[in-house]
C-alpha cells in the first residue's frame, strides 16, 4: 500500500481535511474566531470558490474546485474544497526538521515568490493596506485580541514591550512607507505563507492555502509576505536559512530593503503565530503554550534587532573617534555621518583638502559650525525616518548640538546612545594638505572648551587601547541581537 492509498483526517481550527486516494477534501467548520466568520453556509460556499481561484495563482494544478455535499433530500447542504493530495514526504516543514538539504528548492521557491509578487495585483486600495496605518491597524487589531490571555499563558511584561516597540518603530517611520507604497512594493500576495503548506516537487513548489476569507490581510508588503516563511523556517530552527531565503528574495525582486524593515516583518509574522498559539490554547492545547512563548520570545528578538538608533560619536577630532564611529557602522550596518566631510562640502572643498584654520576661524567659526551641526542632523532625520540606524561623527562640544541631537531621536522615535571618546593625548592624522600642529590645536582647545557632557558613556581611544567592543558594550542590551541577525 503507497501513501496515497492511506486515508487520513486532518483537523485544524478551520477546517476538517480529508485525504483519500490522490485527492484532499477540505470541509470549512462553522465557526466564528473573530477575524473570520464561517458560520453561515452561504459564506463558506462563497469562500470555498475564492479560495481555489486564489490558490490557482500559486498552484494551478492542485485546486480542482468546489464539490457539494448533497443531504437526505438531495439538495446541497455544505460545501467542500477539492485538491490534488500532496506527499506529505515533500512538505517543506518535514524536510527542514529531518535536516534534509533544501537549499536549491528553497532558493527556488525565493524566485517563485518574487515574479509572484512582481506580476500581483496593485491598485490604491491594495496600497492602503499596506502602508503604515495599514500595518498599524494590523498589529493593533492583534494586540486586542490578545489581551485577555495577558498575565495567563502570555507573558504580561513581553506584551507590553512587543507593543511599546512596535509603536516606536512605526511612529517615526512614514516616510520608509510611503517610499514602499511609491516603490510599488504593496501588492495582493498569499498572506499565510507557512512551511506546512508548501510541497517541493521535482518540477517545482507547490504553495497551498493563501488567505480568501479578509482581502485587507493578503494586501501586504511583498516583503511582508516572504517574512512569514522566513519567520516559519527561524522557528524550525534553520535561522541561517531564513537569512538565505529573504537574501534571495530580495535579489530576485530587487529589494534593497533595510535589516530594520526586514526585522519588524519578522516580528509581526511571529507575534501573528503567537496569537494562533494563544486560540489553540484556549481551545484546550496545553501543549500551545510552549509555542506561545516561543513566537513571543522570537518576535522581541526581531523587535529589539531592528531598533532604529542614533548613535553620537562625540569628542576631540582624532582618527580614533572617527574609527570608533566606523567601527560600530560595520557591526550595526548603520550609515556614518561625519561633520568634517559635510564642512567641507558645504564649503565647496574637494574631500581630500583640509578645511584647516585657526580656531574659531574660517570655516570654524561658530556660524560655520552651527550649520554643519543642523546639516548634520538634516541628513541624519531623513535616514532615520527610513528605517537606517545612523552613527554621527563630531566633536559635540557644545550642549546646544547635543540637544538637537537628542530632538532628533526623540521626533522619529529613534533609540539614541551617546558616546564620548576620550584620548591622554590627541593625535589628528596627517592629510593631504594638512597642517597637523594646527589640527592638533584644534583638537586641544575643543577638548579644553567642551561643556560637560555628564549623559555621555566614555569610551577610551588611547593608543593601543582602543576597542569597538567598548563602544559596543556601552549601546543598550538590544545590540547582540541586531549583530547576531546580521
Amino acid at each position: 500500500m503507497t501513501v496515497l492509498d492511506q486515508a487520513e483526517m486532518v483537523q485544524t481550527h478551520t477546517a476538517v481535511l480529508t485525504l483519500f486516494g490522490d485527492r484532499a477534501y477540505k470541509l470549512k467548520k462553522p465557526v466564528d474566531l473573530g477575524f473570520l466568520d464561517y458560520r453561515r453556509r452561504a459564506d463558506r460556499f462563497r469562500l470555498c470558490h475564492r479560495e481555489v481561484r486564489l490558490n490557482r495563482r500559486l498552484a494551478p494544478d492542485v485546486y480542482i474546485g468546489v464539490a457539494d455535499i448533497l443531504g437526505p433530500d438531495g439538495l446541497p447542504c455544505d460545501h467542500m474544497v477539492v485538491m490534488r493530495r500532496m506527499p506529505a514526504e515533500r512538505r517543506l516543514a518535514t524536510l527542514v526538521r529531518q535536516g534534509a538539504q533544501v537549499d536549491a528548492d528553497v532558493r527556488r521557491l525565493a524566485r517563485v515568490m518574487a515574479v509572484f509578487h512582481g506580476t500581483a495585483r496593485r491598485g490604491p486600495a491594495i496600497d492602503a493596506e499596506g502602508g503604515r496605518a495599514g500595518l498599524r491597524g494590523r498589529w493593533d487589531a492583534t494586540f486586542e485580541q490578545m489581551r485577555r490571555f495577558h498575565g495567563g499563558v502570555l507573558d504580561r511584561d513581553a506584551a507590553a514591550e512587543v507593543e511599546w516597540r512596535v509603536h516606536e518603530f512605526l511612529n517615526g517611520r512614514d516616510r520608509l512607507f510611503t517610499d514602499r507604497i511609491a516603490q510599488g512594493r504593496i501588492v495582493d500576495g498569499h498572506g499565510d505563507l507557512l512551511a506546512d503548506d508548501i510541497f517541493l516537487l521535482a518540477d517545482g513548489p507547490r504553495i497551498l492555502d493563501c488567505l480568501e476569507f479578509d482581502d485587507r490581510l493578503r494586501y501586504l508588503d511583498g516583503l511582508d509576505d516572504a517574512a512569514f516563511l522566513a519567520m516559519d523556517l527561524e522557528h524550525l530552527g534553520t535561522p541561517d536559512l531564513a537569512r538565505r531565503f529573504l537574501d534571495w528574495y530580495a535579489q530576485f525582486s530587487g529589494d534593497p530593503a533595510q535589516e530594520p524593515l526586514r526585522h519588524h516583518y519578522l516580528a509581526y509574522r511571529a507575534f501573528v503565530r503567537a496569537k494562533d498559539a494563544c486560540l489553540r490554547h484556549e481551545r484546550g492545547e496545553p501543549d500551545a503554550a510552549a509555542d506561545v512563548a516561543s513566537y513571543t520570545d522570537l518576535t522581541l528578538r526581531h523587535l529589539r534587532a531592528g531598533t532604529v538608533r542614533l548613535i553620537v560619536v562625540g569628542g576631540p577630532r582624532t582618527a580614533d573617534r572617527t574609527a570608533v564611529a566606523g567601527g560600530l557602522a560595520d557591526q550595526l550596518g548603520a550609515t556614518v555621518l561625519s561633520s568634517d566631510r559635510i564642512r567641507g562640502e558645504m564649503a565647496g572643498l574637494d574631500p581630500l583638502t583640509s578645511a584647516a584654520a585657526g580656531f574659531g576661524q574660517g570655516v570654524y567659526t561658530t556660524e560655520w559650525t552651527d550649520r554643519t551641526y543642523a546639516e548634520l542632523c538634516w541628513r541624519a532625520r531623513r535616514l532615520l525616518e527610513l528605517g537606517q540606524t545612523v552613527v554621527l561623527d563630531a566633536s559635540f562640544a557644545r550642549n546646544r548640538h547635543r540637544e538637537a541631537a537628542r530632538r532628533l531621536a526623540a521626533c522619529t522615535h529613534s533609540a539614541l546612545t551617546e558616546l564620548r571618546c576620550t584620548v591622554a593625548t590627541p593625535a589628528v592624522p596627517t592629510r593631504p594638505g594638512a597642517r597637523r600642529d594646527t589640527d592638533a590645536l584644534i583638537a586641544d582647545l575643543l577638548a579644553t572648551e567642551a561643556d560637560d557632557w555628564p549623559q555621555a558613556c566614555r569610551v577610551a581611544t588611547d593608543p593601543g587601547s582602543l576597542d569597538v567592543v567598548e563602544a559596543l558594550a556601552a549601546i543598550d542590551d538590544d545590540r547582540p541581537a541586531v549583530t547576531a541577525g546580521r
